[in-house]
């Protein structure tokens, strides 16, 4: 069986990191499917899904690693072509992925203690990101 809804995620981009953990587990609990996967997905190339510890200090870290490794300003050809300066973004997301899968047991999200699921948005500007969120068992 699989049962699937979408949800709306409002950010604020340049890696913003958000935890969805509640909704995804609210998803797995209202589809009545008692043991199977959940996947999470961003729809769009400039955001990705991720676990993380979300806590203050290492979603700071976890930003400052990313503008290291792909820095806002780095040359980007997307964005001497289209002219919307979120080339960056891209390569960033590209590097993450767009998704992932968690396995749930007795209708419950199976994760460590702190690990929580979360959307960063690598984009350039706000945006209310579309995430699918797809339960099968």
């Amino acid at each position: 069986m699989t049962k699937g809804v979408t949800i709306t995620v409002q950010t604020q981009g340049f890696s913003d990191i958000v935890n969805i953990t509640e909704q995804v587990q609210t998803a797995v609990t209202q589809s009545n499917i008692e043991d199977g996967i959940v996947s999470i997905t961003a729809m769009g190339s400039t955001a990705s899904i991720t676990t993380i510890e979300f806590e203050p200090a290492l979603v700071l870290d976890m930003q400052e690693l990313l503008n290291t490794l792909v820095p806002e300003t780095i040359r980007s050809r997307h964005s001497e072509t289209w002219g919307d300066d979120n080339g960056f973004s891209h390569m960033r997301a590209t590097l993450m992925g767009p998704g992932i899968t968690m396995p749930f047991d007795h209708g419950k999200l199976l994760t460590g203690t702190w690990q929580q699921i979360v959307v960063i948005d690598h984009d350039n500007r706000p945006r209310n990101r579309q995430i699918r969120i797809q339960v099968l068992g």
